[in-house]
């Protein structure tokens, strides 16, 4: 019987030591409940950078003509928490990462956060068993579809732009972002709150305070189409 890790690493396509497996799936729940273990959130912290790279470099070749601007929103778009956790629910990481009790019952297996976290965190455990070429086949391969489709991804170019430009349309003001970070340095989480003419209409969380607020733009935005949809 091929045991679950075994499913996983097949579904990754790439050896990755057992140990450093076991860390990348541990979520900071679990590791408080069994007594401050060591959590995946450093390896997350790498694996965003190697992300980070690899999609910024195959930007940049694939598109010779593009202004840095347009290169940056594309890369935004690309490295979404929401994009990476759609990535993640391919290889259902939510059936591996490790949560403590409160996070399985409120469905952290299947939380955005939790899966692109974990994500980040299998892309700098592959960087450290194999270095950075067979990590960034990883990365390409498994986020080429979204690579391709950001050119025509539209508002999703650029949440924190397009929110701003439809809360005008819609006399709202300009977005305003509050944001908090908790946790060490070297594994800092922020949450970002959009507001909106007094009310908060998105919240995002991330690794960065730039993803955080992207994430929490994108979540604003749709809020008002969905209330643009209905009146």
């Amino acid at each position: 019987m091929t045991s679950p890790a075994a499913e996983l690493v097949a579904g990754i396509g790439l050896d990755i030591d057992p140990e450093l497996l076991v860390l990348a799936l541990t979520h900071r729940s679990f590791a408080h409940e069994a007594g401050g273990i060591p959590t995946n959130e450093r390896l997350e912290f790498l694996g965003d950078t190697v992300l980070g790279l690899v999609v910024t470099e195959a930007l940049y070749r694939r598109h010779p003509d593009l202004p840095e601007g347009d290169l940056a929103k594309m890369r935004a778009a690309t490295v979404s928490q929401r994009a990476l956790a759609r990535i993640a629910r391919t290889l259902r990481l939510g059936d591996y990462v490790l949560l403590g009790k409160g996070e399985t019952h409120s469905g952290g297996a299947d939380k955005d956060s939790i899966l692109s976290d974990t994500l980040e965190a299998i892309f700098g455990a592959a960087y450290l068993c194999h270095g950075l070429e067979p990590a960034r086949a990883l990365v390409e391969r498994l986020v080429d579809p979204t690579l391709e489709r950001a050119a025509d991804l539209g508002a999703g170019l650029d949440w924190k732009t397009s929110l701003q430009e439809r809360a005008a349309v819609l006399g709202l003001g300009a977005p305003q972002y509050v944001s908090e970070a908790e946790g060490p340095d070297h594994a800092r989480r922020f949450t970002a709150t959009v507001m909106l003419d007094g009310s908060a209409y998105g919240v995002g969380q991330g690794a960065a305070k730039k993803h955080a607020e992207q994430d929490a733009a994108e979540a604003a935005y749709r809020a008002l189409e969905s209330v643009t949809e209905r009146s």
